[in-house]
């Protein structure tokens, strides 16, 4: 989002911030956080001498295309959410979801002249994100965070969730659509992608294991996250704990693989996911290992052998299936994801099969750490 779109919006944002059930006197408002997908703002009120802040966002209708229905989706989980820590007595359960404010007509979202559609958040203070994981120990509260995440809402009642982005994780859905765009080659740049494009026909069958597994019934459906990056775990302020997963939009049907697999794609390496140096993207095990134990201290309880048996298969799923997105957009001609040079996706297509290779070399290894820690906690 350029200044100008940005200045646009939160003129709109203006407009609309007195429909929500907010209170005290408007101080101001400005453009919050770096995501590429729905303009993010803070607001600044005055209420009774304290100052209060709230988060707002313009969800972006080309990429949900029923935002109804994804607000439906985060107020029935972290309603659920929010139960659950009740009863539990955990203490600051205010910071430990996102809580949404309604509109003063009672909906989850208020429409502006242009037809956009905003929602309000409480702002969860004292928390901080990571780019990157600063230690194994870091790496382990990531996967506790998540694991905790899944098992509060293991036993959420009531209708399937809505599908925010069909087919998000559907490997066969991605290839089919990577097929359809390598032959019509619109941007004529196949010819200098035959190396990536053969390692993705090499690795069609293996790349496809989760999402058959899912659909022959081989894998329980779960309610999961499904964009589990790094930056979506919010920390405490000294790094020591994670408060609470965040950005809930893709919140939907699917295997809880999926946040596990994206977990370890972004915490097991030390390199950033567009490193045009392929000799440092590494898969680091001892951070992998910290991040499985982390996890499985929280979701061994309710996981079946068949998930954890593929929490490793699941790492190399959802970087494979990164990879072949970057592919994809890279051939159709940089559609989707922001771009900052010419080649910025194959970049990332090229880094993400490094990785895969990474894993692949140290495969028995990996396995055998995975396998130690299932023993682990099937005895507890």
């Amino acid at each position: 989002m350029n200044t100008g779109e940005q200045r646009n919006r939160l003129e709109l944002l203006k407009t609309v911030v007195r429909k929500f059930d907010l209170y005290g006197e408007f101080i101001d408002a400005k453009p919050f956080g770096s995501g590429h997908i729905n303009g993010t703002f803070v607001s600044l009120w005055n209420q009774a001498g304290t100052p209060v802040r709230y988060l707002h966002q313009r969800i972006n209708e080309k990429v949900f295309l029923h935002p109804d229905e994804v607000m439906d989706n985060i107020q029935r989980v972290t309603s659920h959410i929010m139960k659950k820590l009740e009863l539990s007595g955990v203490p600051d359960r205010s910071r430990r979801t996102s809580q949404v404010v309604p509109a003063k007509n009672g909906e989850l979202w208020v429409r502006d002249e242009t037809g956009g559609w905003w929602r309000t958040y409480l702002f969860i203070e004292g928390v901080k994100t990571c780019e990157l994981a600063g230690s194994p120990g870091q790496a382990r509260i990531l996967g506790s965070a998540v694991g905790k995440f899944q098992k509060l809402l293991a036993d959420l009642p009531g209708p399937r969730l809505h599908e925010s982005i069909p087919h998000f994780h559907d490997m066969v859905f991605r290839y089919l659509h990577f097929d359809e765009t390598r032959k019509r080659d619109v941007c004529k740049r196949a010819a200098g992608s035959d190396a990536e494009i053969a390692f993705m026909n090499e690795n069609r069958t293996r790349g496809e294991m989760l999402i058959r597994n899912l659909m022959d019934g081989g894998l329980p459906e779960r309610i999961c996250h499904n964009d589990t990056k790094m930056n979506n775990i919010l920390f405490n302020e000294e790094l020591t704990e994670g408060i609470c997963v965040t950005d809930l939009d893709t919140v939907m049907p699917g295997t809880v693989l999926y946040d596990v697999g994206d977990l370890i794609r972004t915490v097991a390496t030390r390199a950033a996911e567009d490193e045009t140096d392929l000799s440092v993207v590494r898969f680091d095990t001892e951070y992998f290992e910290a991040l499985v134990d982390g996890y499985l201290s929280e979701a061994a309880c309710f996981l079946t052998d068949a998930e954890s048996a593929l929490i490793a298969e699941a790492g190399r799923y959802i970087t494979h299936i990164m990879a072949l997105r970057f592919l994809t957009d890279y051939l159709e001609g940089d559609i989707y994801y922001k771009t900052g040079r010419a080649e910025h996706n194959l970049d990332r297509c090229r880094n993400q099969i490094a990785l895969i290779r990474d894993m692949d070399n140290q495969w028995d290894s990996i396995m055998e750490i995975l396998r130690n820690l299932r023993l682990r906690y099937a005895q507890i």
